[in-house]
C-alpha cells in the first residue's frame, strides 16, 4: 500500500474501530461496518487496475462516487458510522459484479482485510436487504 493509501486507510479504520468499541461491539451491523475502510480500498485500487475492463471500472467509480459523498440514500453526517451500511451493500454489489469478468485473483491482490474477500462479499449480500431496507435495496442495485 502506498504511504497515502494506507494512511487513510489506518485512519478510516481507526474511525469504525473506535465507534464500534464505544457500542460495546454490539451495535446489529458492526461485524460489517468494521469492511468499510477495506472495500473502500479495494473500490479504489481495482479501478487503477489495468487487469480490470474499462465498463467494470464505471461500476467501480459509481461506488466510490457513492463512497465519499456525504449526502446519500444513508447519510454518514447523521448517522455516522451506521450511516455506511449502504456504502458497504452497494460496494459489495458492484464487487460481485464486476467478478463475472476480472479474476478472483486480481481482487484478491488488493484486499486488505482480514477475512477472504469472496466470503466478505457474499456475508454482505445476503443482508444487505436487511441492512438498509428492500426499497432502498432496490435503487441502490439501480445506481450500477
Amino acid at each position: 500500500m502506498a504511504k497515502d493509501n494506507m494512511d487513510y486507510y489506518r485512519k478510516l479504520r481507526k474511525k469504525f474501530e473506535t465507534w464500534i468499541e464505544g457500542k460495546g461491539g454490539s451495535h446489529k451491523w458492526s461485524k460489517y461496518l468494521i469492511w468499510a475502510p477495506d472495500l473502500f480500498y479495494l473500490l479504489l485500487k481495482l479501478s487503477t487496475d489495468d487487469e480490470v475492463a474499462p465498463k467494470e471500472k464505471a461500476k467501480l467509480i459509481v461506488a466510490l462516487t457513492y463512497f465519499v459523498t456525504p449526502i446519500d440514500l444513508i447519510p454518514e453526517g447523521f448517522l455516522g458510522p451506521v450511516g455506511y451500511v449502504d456504502d458497504i451493500a452497494l460496494a459489495a454489489y458492484v464487487l460481485n459484479s464486476i467478478l463475472s469478468n476480472t479474476s478472483e485473483e486480481v481482487v484478491r491482490k488488493h484486499w486488505a482485510g482480514e477475512e477472504d474477500v469472496l466470503d466478505v462479499i457474499r456475508q454482505i449480500l445476503t443482508v444487505a436487504n436487511q441492512m438498509v431496507g428492500s426499497g432502498l435495496w432496490k435503487k441502490l442495485k439501480r445506481l450500477v
